[in-house]
């Protein structure tokens, strides 16, 4: 991967802590302003999808070797292919929430949908709407805004979904078409189980998981889904409420180790998810626990 362009800020702290160059996201997000004037938008190595933020913009944009007038409106956005570039002319400064994909999640997106390569090539696109996008897209925000509490699980599911989403709606392919030509087998599952209960105090990838379970991620999300009844990320989270739950009845370790061994970002993540999950704080289930005090 390339470096970012010039005009794109850099990843946040929080995404890169443990990362290194092989375990790059495959969805980053930023917001970007965009300058008034005349702009040609950074040439990237990766799919750019740019959701407009706020107010309407009156623009002029390229098309081929045609101008064209619109507006910018909140929540549309536009695709510019990996390798290419959109030329803007922005009557005032706006802001875009820049959403990056890899080329080869797309590619892997088209080959499930039985798309083969042709599938692959993204097509430029102004100003579209798309609820299922957007909503993606302002996840990707909060995840950002809130320092990554879902972890890369979280991430990795959200940028499998935008590809697919993208994938489909430009080829007109509903997305019903994968993963209901095969089952997940009771031996694979069982080994994804248990590589997620040895390694829940790890930031966890989509991409790990379905290497141990054999498949693709794209096969293996469905796939997994229709086996457990719920995503991936939903599962380890789940699986990282009971952890916590256990440790705290045991009533051995402090906060921050039992938040660090059952895989949260830190103890105020795992109280949050305690109280969705079970109603109740991480003091009130160490008091439910026998001789738990009073």
């Amino acid at each position: 991967m390339t470096d970012r362009p010039s005009c794109y800020p850099s990843l946040p702290a929080a995404l890169l802590k443990s990362l290194g160059p092989e375990r790059m996201p495959l969805l980053d997000v930023l917001t970007s302003p965009v300058p008034s004037g005349r702009f040609d938008s950074p040439v990237d190595d990766r799919h750019v999808l740019c959701l407009h933020v706020g107010e309407p913009v009156p623009v002029t944009y390229r098309v081929g070797n045609a101008e064209r007038q619109g507006a910018r409106l909140h929540g549309q956005f536009c695709v510019v292919p990996a390798g290419s570039s959109t030329r803007w002319t922005l009557s005032g400064p706006a802001r875009s929430l820049l959403l990056r994909l890899t080329p080869a999640l797309i590619r892997e997106a088209a080959e499930s949908l039985g798309l083969g390569a042709q599938g692959a090539a993204l097509d430029p696109a102004i100003h579209i709407r798309d609820p299922q996008v957007e909503r993606i897209g302002w996840m990707m925000q909060a995840e950002d805004h809130d320092g990554y509490p879902g972890g890369r699980l979280f991430v990795d599911s959200l940028a499998t979904a935008l590809a697919a989403r993208l994938v489909a709606s430009q080829s007109h392919t509903g997305a019903s078409a994968t993963g209901r030509r095969h089952a997940l087998p009771a031996w694979r599952l069982r080994r994804v189980v248990e590589y997620i209960e040895a390694h829940l105090d790890e930031d966890l990838t989509l991409a790990e998981l379905a290497a141990v379970a054999g498949f693709s991620l794209s096969h293996f999300k469905p796939l997994f889904k229709q086996a457990t009844g719920m995503p991936v990320h939903r599962f380890v989270l789940e699986r990282r409420v009971e952890r916590a739950r256990l440790r705290l009845t045991e009533g051995r370790k402090s906060l921050t180790e039992i938040a660090m061994e059952a895989g949260f970002s830190h103890p105020s993540h795992m109280a949050r998810c305690l109280r969705r999950f079970l109603g109740m704080s991480p003091t009130e289930l160490a008091r439910a626990a026998p001789g738990g005090g009073p």
